[in-house]
């Protein structure tokens, strides 16, 4: 039996209108509410320069979509007068990328859903096969685990390894410290075990300090600053990483900010690239341990060794004193040197340069003053890193990407 469908009332062809509208705001709008720069509709409506209506007719089709959630009957704050706008949070059941870290001391996968948040991790592997497609077989099968503990659907997958990693090909450039072949394509290997493993969704790989500073700058630390310089050290080696006017700089084929390969000690250790006093070799947990006259075990990894031996034996020790005001004032000669040329408007730490900074503050704010340019890059904020397995938040949101850029297509 056929007839004519229902006629759609003046209501719902409004609201269609008001969608068909602003669908070139959902993904924008979904980017607010991904940042918790959106917290409620009226917040939205503003930053996105749309009419009350339009705004939730987009909000609607990301709830329907299962990205976020629109709260329509908030409680209304102490003292505060009127109805209180519709509060937006992301989907806490919604869909999750594939997140996978790869480091000197190990590899782990997780599942990360919107907001930066990390729904389940799976437990860390601390033997690293010379082998990279070995490596990520391992952290895919084990990303396929938790996916099918937590029957959420998967968005894509992406990859943070220690290395500089060009474009557009995709090449683990110069893995030191994992004794993989340089050049390894790392992005090819790790889209073919995604696909292998029967994930949906596109796959990306990239260094680690690079999406440690996405994730900080979108979710963490760096929220809210325009140019963002990030200095850190994890399990080995130094890295750096910039966010210039929100958006991540990698130059020109992804190589961008090797801030390692800056002399802070031209007398210093041999370094990798060639040269000598690095701060790849100068300022990192390895460097901290010699300097402090500590010899570094195989029993945890040199990053938890050279933050305990902070944390326990500082200030009492006078080697290990010593050696974190060393690291320090290399520290703040690398960073005075990278304010000057990039002039940015905050800068964060991670890894054991984090510990650095809140273990004498002071010391490395000073250094950075008096070594910048007539003394006005000293007011720059050094902050440290807030997010936990940034590299791994930042992985993610490589995956989440083509649905930040497009929900409707990245979903359909």
């Amino acid at each position: 039996m056929t007839g004519k469908a229902a006629p759609r009332t003046t209501g719902e062809g409004n609201t269609r209108t008001r969608l068909d509208r602003g669908r070139g705001a959902l993904g924008p709008a979904l980017e607010l509410v991904h940042t918790g720069r959106a917290p409620t509709r009226a917040v939205l409506t503003a930053e996105l320069g749309v009419t009350r209506a339009t705004a939730g007719a987009v909000a609607a089709e990301l709830e329907a979509l299962g990205l976020i959630r629109v709260d329509a009957h908030p409680g209304a704050a102490a003292g505060a007068q009127g109805r209180p706008s519709h509060r937006l949070e992301v989907a806490e059941g919604g869909p999750v990328a594939l997140a996978a870290q790869v480091h000197a001391d190990g590899f782990r996968a997780a599942l990360v859903g919107l907001g930066g948040r990390i729904v389940a991790t799976a437990p860390g592997c601390e033997a690293v096969d010379a082998d990279p497609s070995k490596v990520l077989r391992s952290v895919v099968e084990a990303g396929t685990e938790l996916l099918r503990n937590t029957g959420r659907r998967c968005v894509g997958a992406g990859l943070a390894v220690p290395s500089a990693v060009a474009e557009p090909e995709g090449l683990a450039l110069n893995p030191l410290h994992l004794a993989w072949p340089p050049g390894a394509p790392v992005r090819e290997i790790f889209a073919e075990c995604v696909r292998a493993a029967g994930i949906a969704g596109p796959a990306f790989a990239a260094n680690d300090v690079n999406l440690a500073a996405l994730a900080e700058h979108r979710h963490g630390a760096g929220r809210g600053s325009r140019d963002l310089l990030c200095v850190a050290t994890g399990h080995r080696g130094v890295g750096g990483a910039l966010v210039l006017d929100g958006r991540l700089h990698t130059g020109s084929s992804g190589l961008a900010l090797e801030v390692g390969h800056l002399t802070v000690n031209p007398e210093g250790r041999p370094c990798h690239c060639g040269s000598r006093g690095c701060l790849d070799v100068e300022a990192d947990p390895l460097a901290f341990l010699e300097e402090a006259g500590r010899d570094a075990g195989p029993e945890v990894s040199q990053l938890e060794q050279a933050n305990d031996l902070i944390r326990t034996r500082y200030p009492d020790d006078p080697a290990v004193r010593s050696a974190v005001e060393a690291l320090i004032d290399r520290l703040g000669l690398g960073l005075s040197g990278l304010v000057n040329i990039l002039n940015p408007d905050r800068i964060i730490l991670g890894g054991l340069h984090r510990t650095l900074l809140d273990t004498d503050p002071e010391r490395l704010r000073a250094v950075v003053a008096d070594r910048s340019l007539w003394g006005r890059s000293g007011g720059v904020p050094i902050l440290p890193c807030t997010l936990d397995h940034n590299s791994l938040v930042g992985a993610a949101e490589l995956a989440w990407q083509p649905v930040l850029d497009d929900p409707l297509a990245a979903l359909a």
